[in-house]
Parts: C-alpha cells; sequence; structure tokens
C-alpha cells in the first residue's frame, strides 16, 4: 500500500516533470544520448538486422573513451544497425555527432555487392511518401516491410568513414536505391581521433535523391552500424555525441 505522503510526493515530482517538458524549447537541439557506461544501448535505442537474419550481428555497447560517453561498433563478420525512431514536426536543420575508427575494412568496395561493407555509418531515415519511390523498387520495399515488423525507411542518406573512397563520393546501396551513401571520411589518417561531422540532412537528402523528390520528407529515424559480414572482416568504430538541431 501506498501512503499518502507517498502519494503526494509522486504527484508532486509528475506535476515537476509535466512543467519541465512545457517549459522546454521546442527549437533546441535534441540530443540522442546511448544511455550508460557499462550497459547495452537504452531505448529508445534498439538492435536491428536484415529480415529473417541468421549471421551474426554487429555487437554494440556504451564505453568511455577518451572523455567521451560513445557507443563501441564491432563488426565481425556480421551485420547491424542501431536505430533511434524520432517523430519530428518538421525536417531537422542539422544531424551532429563525433566519431572514430579503430579498424577500417581495406577490402570494402561500396559499389560492389560482395564487399559492400563498412567500418561505421551514421544514417537519417525518411518516411519518402511511396508513389514517390520507382515501381520495381516499390514493389520491393513492399515485400521487405512485408518480411519484418520493424519499420522500412521508404529513403535513407547515410554517412560513412570509408577505407578508400574519396572524400564526397556519393554512391547508392549495392543492394537497394532506398539507401545511398555519402563519404565524409576516408583511409586511415585520422584513426583513433574523434572526429566532428555536421550535416544539413534536408540538402543531403535533395542531393542524393534528387532524382525522385523535389522535397524533403519527415525524418523518422537516425541509426548507426557497420558490417562485416561481405568481405568476412573485423572492423571496430566509436560514435558519441549525436544531437538533432531542429
Amino acid at each position: 500500500m501506498i501512503d499518502d505522503v507517498s502519494k503526494r510526493r509522486v504527484a508532486t515530482l509528475g506535476l515537476t516533470l509535466l512543467a519541465l517538458c512545457a517549459g522546454a524549447r521546442a527549437d533546441a537541439p535534441m540530443p540522442l544520448p546511448f544511455g550508460p557506461v557499462g550497459a547495452e544501448a537504452r531505448a529508445p535505442w534498439h538492435i536491428t538486422g536484415l529480415p529473417n537474419q541468421t549471421k551474426p550481428y554487429t555487437a554494440f555497447s556504451v564505453v568511455e573513451l577518451d572523455g567521451h560517453r560513445a557507443l563501441r561498433i564491432e563488426a565481425e563478420s556480421s551485420y547491424g544497425n542501431l536505430v533511434h525512431p524520432l517523430q519530428l514536426a518538421a525536417t531537422p536543420a542539422a544531424l551532429s555527432w563525433q566519431w572514430r575508427v579503430e579498424q577500417l575494412i581495406d577490402a570494402d568496395d561500396l559499389r560492389q555487392r560482395s564487399t559492400d561493407d563498412n567500418a561505421v555509418k551514421v544514417c537519417v531515415s525518411f518516411d519518402m511518401p511511396i508513389d514517390k519511390v520507382p515501381f520495381v523498387e516499390r514493389q520491393l520495399l513492399r515485400v521487405a516491410r512485408g518480411k519484418t515488423t520493424e519499420p522500412v525507411p521508404s529513403a535513407s542518406v547515410c554517412y560513412v568513414w570509408d577505407a578508400h573512397l574519396p572524400v564526397g563520393t556519393s554512391v547508392d546501396n549495392a543492394f537497394t536505391r532506398r539507401i545511398r551513401y555519402k563519404v565524409l571520411q576516408s583511409g586511415p589518417a585520422r584513426l583513433h581521433q574523434w572526429v566532428a561531422e555536421r550535416r544539413n540532412v534536408g540538402a543531403d537528402f535533395l542531393e542524393l535523391f534528387r532524382d525522385e523528390s523535389t522535397e524533403v520528407p519527415p525524418v523518422i529515424g537516425v541509426l548507426v552500424g557497420a558490417d562485416s559480414d561481405n568481405t568476412h572482416t573485423h572492423s571496430l568504430a566509436h560514435v558519441a555525441d549525436v544531437v538533432i538541431e531542429p
């Protein structure tokens, strides 16, 4: 049984939280923290993979590294993403984060299916109207959505740290044009050090999906991940300080 004093304390706490939420600025930056050190990333972050995936999942854990509370991302012949769903009233002005790579995948080549792996990616998912998707890909998208209870976005912009492709390179995913990459860092020159990034996600969407849309659709999620299932290799990277700027 909860006594009257405890009930009043709970009610007071609830009113305080409501007041804090009401007083929060709608235009304030929105961090997407991974959670406490030494544990798996906390909800709403959650791990997703391929439909009916049988191969190993990429490993994610929260660690402290050089003053950053960071997500450790380790791929070992594996595939996996860590997804944060979003419901935003408007397209964010920017997405910022910091990342560092400890081990790249030397054998990767995003242009080929047999080598379509990467040591780290940060992606933004968009809810583009399905009638904007070309007919054949629209049918494939519907099939993919029928194989999983996880939302399958109709368009994703993925920022990658590639082993070889020059900075600024844009390339479609080798398996589906619903995912398009932009290379922000390349090669080993900046390994083992934090690198800060900030991207105008709306502008990048319009650049990469200009053949399909002239409008920026709603953002429905942010994900980070790595995969080495095609090259059967090992990679290690970290991501920290992911922030949405309205």
